[in-house]
């Protein structure tokens, strides 16, 4: 079986509003302005793609926002996302690896914050086999076309494969390539799903 974990609060808890309040704090920009006029458009989609670099994503959110911020003071306010992992989770997947079964991530995610998670918190790729990230593929989802490739990649037949996001639109995706999809709506759904599960039993070849 071929299990596909999403990141952002799947594996990790993150949240924008804290991204927010940083910028709020250090551009001087009212924090209602912020959270008002942030929107996940076109320029977060390109930057999730890989198709902009990060300044360039900097800057059109600067000015989107009408924020005044050095790349740095951004870069500071983007990595305050994050919160802390899921440690029941981590636990989960190196688990299932030990039982012999494929885990993999697969997450909408960009090089600014490739930067900083991988160090922060390595155990995330230390409790997966492969990571397939938005910004190295050129795809986002929930593009079809990206959960293809990942059991292409993988050489696992859809049926075969089952995958946990936190948004219902990336799970309807995975549903429509024929792929099992559980939509995790707060910490306990994982937990849950693996509550009756057997982890000492042999993966049959």
């Amino acid at each position: 079986m071929l299990y596909i974990f999403d990141m952002g609060n799947v594996i990790i808890d993150i949240d924008f509003n804290r991204v927010f309040a940083v910028w709020s704090k250090l551009s001087g920009v009212p924090l209602a302005s912020i959270k008002k006029n942030f929107t996940a458009g076109e320029v977060f989609k390109l930057h999730e793609r890989g198709n902009i670099t990060d300044i360039e994503f900097a800057e059109e959110i600067n000015s989107e926002l009408g924020m005044n911020l050095s790349f740095e003071q951004f870069a500071e306010g983007w990595q305050a996302i994050f919160i802390a992992v899921r440690p029941e989770v981590i636990d989960i997947m190196n688990k299932l690896r030990e039982q012999g079964h494929r885990v993999v991530v697969l997450s909408n995610t960009n090089r600014l914050h490739h930067d900083y998670w991988p160090e922060h918190y390595p155990e995330i790729a230390a409790s997966a086999d492969f990571l397939y990230l938005s910004q190295d593929l050129g795809m986002r989802k929930p593009d079809p076309e990206l959960f293809k490739y990942v059991l292409e990649s993988e050489d696992v037949e859809a049926q075969d494969a089952i995958f946990f996001d936190d948004l219902q639109t990336n799970v309807d995706a995975a549903l429509s390539v024929g792929m099992k999809a559980v939509h995790v709506v707060d910490k306990n759904t994982i937990i849950d799903y693996f509550k009756d599960y057997d982890f000492s039993l042999p993966v049959e070849e």
